[in-house]
């Protein structure tokens, strides 16, 4: 039996553009299957039925060329305390000195709020961490709301090194960094409502983003350059970790911006809305409570609303601080390397793209099959994490991440193997229809210094390096549970 995810490939054109880039070659999708086929058709791919032949256009087959839409092109983040860069003040030489041309709104001493973007000092300025003076007090909201380096200057650096090796002269972009440390979906959402108690503040976020893109536009014209907004990047979801309504609140949050975004700027162009995944909160050893929506939303949205939402993959690779919820200085530099690697190809290219996530699911007696969209083939398994569950839940020691259940039941793992795009995952025992397959879902409620509390050490094989840190970042497979027909 097989149950197939309802999620378009990226486009042939797009692939083959990856292709380009990475130098590998893109997988093909070969799922059969009645109603629940994967709709590759959408997408103008050949859907691999046997007997079938691909015929691709030669002119088609060509990588797509990298584009310039604008002068500057604006990047928001926002979030709460990982877009900010909680506990990450130890500063890098490489944050801390402008790389590229890369630019950011400075306040030169204008208070703020009133939001007014024609205040005559503000300016713009190279972009380098930290993007304004860190808060001293929490909650802490706009213009005073970072904590330490953020993931903008290395997501800025990587983007332009990447266009730039892809052939264009320059790409610039403007970062606006609003996010507020602990705070919820309805503290940064544009329904929001500020909040000002003595030292504290909270709620600005959105009126924030709307200030800082219409002074950026009046000084880009200034300059005599065009300016619109490439992408959102959304870091969040550990206060909102138990909310059920979490994805539609991700993608009201990316209504709005677009609806109120290109009324600033005047651009025809859709914002992509790119997230990656939390897997912090809750961390009780509690299979069933201990999966937390917000989590699997932050995948499932990519999904449902494939090329407008981006689910980047996971954090739970990066290096952690000390309380297994913020990341350390280096953790945030790679999450902005790998968003600007993402940003690239949805943006600067204009593919389609899709993390490393399931894409089907069957079952035969005691093996439940997964199959996956790989980004960068071939799959490979993670060499330096820990391997997870191995002081508690540890049914699923041998699952390097994966997981298995029957409502409350866990049933053990006896292997894991991977088999072209799949993983094959081995029960001590039948798997019955209902089971639930899961993938660094749940917690032990054991912390491990340096590590998240949810991780899995399946990968992909993608090597582009890191313009800060010099290192290379394959895909970690995402966070997700999923019904076994």
């Amino acid at each position: 039996m097989q149950n197939h995810l309802r999620n378009p490939m990226f486009s042939l054109l797009g692939a083959l553009g990856a292709a380009a880039l990475f130098g590998c070659v893109p997988v093909q999708d070969d799922s059969h299957g009645s109603s629940g086929d994967i709709a590759d058709e959408a997408a103008g791919a050949d859907n691999g039925a046997p007997g079938s032949e691909s015929r691709v256009d030669p002119a088609a087959a060509a990588p797509p060329a990298a584009r310039v839409l604008f002068g500057i092109t604006g990047i928001v983040g926002t979030g709460q305390s990982l877009s900010v860069g909680a506990q990450a003040t130890a500063f890098s030489a490489a944050a801390s000195q402008p790389r590229f041309n890369n630019l950011k709104l400075a306040l030169n001493g204008t208070r703020v709020p009133p939001f007014t973007p024609g205040a005559g000092a503000l300016s713009l300025v190279p972009l380098v961490e930290p993007i304004r003076p860190l808060a001293t007090t929490f909650p802490s909201a706009y213009p005073a709301n970072l904590y330490g380096e953020t993931p903008h200057a290395a997501m800025a650096a990587q983007i332009t090194m990447l266009a730039r090796q892809a052939g264009l002269a320059d790409y610039v972009t403007a970062h606006t960094v609003v996010g507020e440390s602990g705070q919820g979906m309805n503290v940064i959402n544009k329904a929001a409502t500020e909040v000002v108690n003595g030292a504290t503040s909270t709620g600005r976020a959105y009126r924030a983003t709307l200030f800082e893109i219409a002074a950026i536009k009046r000084l880009a014209a200034a300059r005599g350059q065009t300016y619109g907004v490439g992408a959102i990047v959304l870091t969040h979801g550990e206060t909102d970790s138990g909310n059920t309504g979490y994805e539609s609140a991700m993608v009201q949050l990316w209504s709005d911006y677009n609806q109120d975004i290109k009324a600033l700027t005047g651009q025809a162009e859709s914002i992509p809305l790119i997230t990656s995944q939390q897997h912090s909160f809750g961390f009780t050893a509690n299979q069933r409570t201990n999966v937390a929506p917000s989590t699997i939303a932050e995948w499932r949205v990519g999904v449902d609303n494939a090329n407008n939402i981006l689910c980047s993959g996971p954090k739970y690779q990066y290096p952690y601080a000390s309380d297994n919820i913020h990341l350390v200085t280096r953790g945030y530099e790679l999450l902005g390397e790998k968003t600007g690697e993402v940003y690239f190809q949805r943006v600067v290219l204009g593919n389609s793209w899709q993390p490393l996530q399931p894409i089907a699911v069957s079952r035969s007696g005691r093996v439940v099959t997964v199959r996956f969209h790989v980004p960068v083939p071939p799959l490979a398994w993670d060499t330096a994490l820990p391997t997870p569950h191995q002081s508690a839940l540890t049914q699923w020691a041998q699952g390097r991440g994966f997981e298995l259940r029957q409502g409350n039941t866990l049933l053990t793992i006896s292997s894991v193997q991977i088999v072209n795009d799949t993983v094959q995952i081995t029960a001590s025992a039948n798997v019955p229809a209902g089971a639930i397959v899961g993938y660094a879902a749940t917690s032990d409620g054991v912390a491990l210094a340096g590590v998240s509390r949810r991780w899995g050490k399946l990968i992909d094989s993608d090597r582009t390096v890191g313009v800060f840190t010099g290192q290379a970042q394959p895909n970690y497979a995402v966070a997700f549970e999923l019904t076994v027909p």
